[in-house]
């Protein structure tokens, strides 16, 4: 069965049935291997029929591991606590939390009944959080104790004050928590809640951060991420003898469906090595349960690569991995491969919006295609590069905005037709907003974005939002926001700030204590810049491809006020 707007399933990739001579930036991916047209709970079934002894998942700072067979029988119990709770198909569940067996076993149990699960970003601070449950109609939320210097639970309570609507908080490890994962399984439950659910549901809302100031949350369903996950891990030639190490974030789609719905689509295991990043404790993960896959952005690998300790741990078991968020540097490509063993290391291009792969590098592909590309487009996809102005197809090796379609496309954004009017056209192409070229092989590169999106150490970041917060500090006319190019994160945060009459000089400092618990700490600027006046055109809108030029001058001269610096 197609939606509207996907390929056809005759359609083989231009570049292999073509000779791989494309004339225009216009490409489909293979079709020899079907879609998967099941819901996740029954995809997930068939595995654990297949391979019910096989480990599916690992905790390794829990110290706790489950078989495919314990861990649907996990899910299945889950999943009759949160119905008997009144969690019911369509029900907005949100998940807070940093990276923990919890999480995926909330992942799998709500999708069990049919509720969508609303993935919260762990950094998020009050007003953030207040937005997304009120945005979503959130009426239940599983989260962790605490995380850093995050209290979960008073925030959670505060939320409720605030903006109601949740009627049902479960805390991990509490007792609700224990009571809602060991309920019996109710099996005629199950399978009547089951009969009433289609691939094609929603199931997840992931929010991304918002060019209007506030972030969308975009709709997906089983359909969408379960073949994104399991087309990935095609790509990587996953079976169910694969150890995938996660160290990337689960609610993102990077963890959540390119890492977890990659390996219970494959009997593969998904290792946990942390709660968040660490490179020690990622390698050691690595070499203690003999990972055949590694994920990470290229700081990720940047900080693995670095360890003086690195030399002590056995990665002789990798053999691919995921590396995506942002470009990869040709000499850490190199380095990944050589001492790190991922010799069939792939490349991924997408975002939220698409589930989220829309490309991805082979195995087979060399180390050139490899850092100077993001491979070519996915299973049952379909890509092509556009001009911004007229939306007509442009030639190979042209830059132009790059558009996909197919079953990746999001449902939409939750409760807000308008801005999906404005992302999915009639004939159903998501126009991505970045800009790309496509060469005749069809491997595209990116170039940069129609947006001002900036992306840090694999997290986009649009600065609108930021501006408009910035706009709440009582001495800031104006504040614009723009990434410049910085070693580690690939990009950092710059602010060029108009300061209001008779206000006190403004220092990066200053800016960030003001930012302190108020924005994730991601999303605060690096450097500060004061200025009279801003780059403007002739109608009065700023040119912030002006700033970006002006500020490699400024930051090469030291003219910017930077935080680490003291501020």
């Amino acid at each position: 069965m197609q939606g509207p707007g996907e390929p056809q399933q005759e359609m083989s990739s231009s570049g292999e049935a073509g000779g791989g001579r494309l004339a225009t930036a216009h490409d489909h991916g293979p079709t020899d291997v079907p879609l998967l047209e099941e819901t996740i709970p029954e995809n997930l079934r068939r595995t654990a029929e297949r391979f019910p002894d096989r480990e599916c998942l690992v905790d390794v700072g829990a110290g706790r591991r489950w078989s495919y067979a314990q861990f649907r029988e996990d899910v299945r119990r889950f999943a009759v606590g949160l119905h008997r709770a009144g969690v019911r198909a369509g029900d907005r569940v949100g998940i807070w939390g940093p990276n923990s067996w919890h999480w995926i076993l909330t992942q799998y149990a709500t999708a069990e009944i049919g509720a969508i699960l609303v993935n919260i970003n762990p950094s998020y601070r009050q007003h953030e959080l207040n937005y997304v449950l009120e945005q979503s109609g959130t009426t239940a939320v599983i989260c962790s104790r605490r995380f850093k210097d995050q209290d979960y639970p008073g925030m959670l309570a505060r939320a409720q004050r605030e903006v109601g609507g949740v009627e049902l908080a479960v805390i991990m490890d509490s007792p609700e928590w224990s009571e809602l994962t060991g309920a019996e399984i109710d099996v005629d439950l199950l399978a009547e809640v089951s009969a009433t659910m289609s691939p094609r549901d929603p199931i997840n809302i992931q929010y991304t951060s918002g060019t209007t100031g506030f972030p969308k949350g975009a709709l997906l369903t089983h359909r969408n991420i379960l073949n994104n996950g399991f087309f990935v891990g095609e790509v990587c030639r996953y079976t169910e003898a694969d150890r995938i190490c996660v160290p990337v974030p689960f609610y993102h789609c990077f963890g959540m469906v390119m890492g977890n719905l990659a390996a219970t689509t494959h009997g593969a295991a998904v290792v946990i090595p942390a709660p968040a990043f660490d490179p020690e404790a990622t390698l050691q993960a690595v070499a203690d349960e003999a990972c055949t896959s590694l994920y990470g952005v290229p700081t990720m690998f940047i900080a693995q690569l670095s360890l003086e300790s690195r030399d002590r741990f056995d990665l002789s078991t990798l053999r691919t991995g995921i590396m995506a968020g942002s470009p990869c540097p040709e000499e850490i490509m190199r380095r990944v491969i050589g001492e790190m063993h991922m010799e069939e290391v792939t490349i991924c291009y997408g975002m939220t919006e698409t589930s989220p792969v829309s490309t991805q590098t082979r195995t087979d592909d060399s180390l050139e295609r490899r850092v100077s590309t993001v491979g070519r487009v996915g299973p049952h996809v379909e890509i092509r590069i556009v001009d911004p102005v007229t939306g007509e197809t442009l030639p190979v090796e042209e830059d132009g905005e790059f558009c996909t379609r197919g079953y990746s496309v999001m449902s939409g954004y939750w409760n807000d037709e308008e801005k999906t009017a404005e992302v999915i056209d009639s004939d159903g192409w998501m126009h991505t907003g970045d800009l790309a070229r496509m060469d005749a092989d069809g491997y595209v590169q990116v170039t940069g974005r129609l947006k001002d999106m900036v992306i840090r150490g694999g997290e986009n970041i649009y600065p609108r939002e930021i501006e408009e917060f910035l706009y709440s500090h009582p001495d800031i006319l104006d504040a614009q926001v723009i990434g410049v190019p910085d070693e580690k994160y690939g990009e950092e945060l710059m602010v060029w700030v108009r300061l209001r009459g008779g206000a006190e000089p403004l220092t990066a400092r200053g800016l960030r204590d003001y930012c302190e618990g108020r924005l994730a700490k991601y999303k605060i600027p690096r450097y500060v810049v004061i200025v009279d006046e801003l780059p403007t055109t002739v109608s009065g809108k700023v040119r912030k491809v002006e700033m970006r030029e002006q500020a490699v001058d400024l930051l090469a001269d030291g003219q910017v006020d930077d935080v680490r610096a003291g501020g």
